[in-house]
């Protein structure tokens, strides 16, 4: 199986990527992790009225046939950790890899969420897209020691 994250834009804080790293390399243990990070649509000038659907353009074109897309969306469905582990654990047991999407400032348009075979919310409240990829990342660490019995989900 392989796991890779997609998502719009860069931390440019610093405060964030130490975090989804360190998730990244535990990740190596279980699978293959990639993080994939693609420009905004319309550059740091501001967006461009179709920046949207140019992102959603980028990001489907990564969609490979194998692939489970999970789309984050605040409107998405929640689940608990132990149920996560369960949609990653169908899909490795289904010879599938996961390719999660997070969106740039502006969210995702309609079009990946429409193709996406889940559409996640990991809280109700709104998150910062950064601190969303290391909720997520540490999140599907979580998920494979769930999946092999492992003592960290306490």
């Amino acid at each position: 199986m392989k796991v890779r994250l997609l998502s719009i834009g860069k931390d440019r804080s610093g405060l964030y990527e130490p975090a989804v790293q360190e998730y990244a390399s535990r990740l190596a243990h279980y699978t293959r992790f990639e993080l994939l990070e693609l420009p905004e649509a319309g550059g740091k000038k501001g967006k461009a009225p179709d920046a949207k659907a140019a992102e959603a353009e980028a990001i489907l074109s990564r969609r490979k046939p194998q692939d489970l897309i999970v789309a984050l969306d605040e409107r998405g469905k929640l689940l608990d950790s132990v149920e996560f582990s369960r949609y990653v654990g169908r899909a490795q047991d289904g010879a599938k890899d996961l390719l999660l999407v997070i969106g740039g400032d502006e969210g995702l348009d309609d079009r990946v969420r429409q193709s996406a075979d889940l559409v996640l919310s990991l809280s109700k409240m709104t998150l910062p897209h950064r601190l969303a990829r290391v909720v997520l990342v540490e999140q599907l660490y979580r998920a494979f020691t769930i999946l092999k019995g492992e003592p960290y989900h306490k």
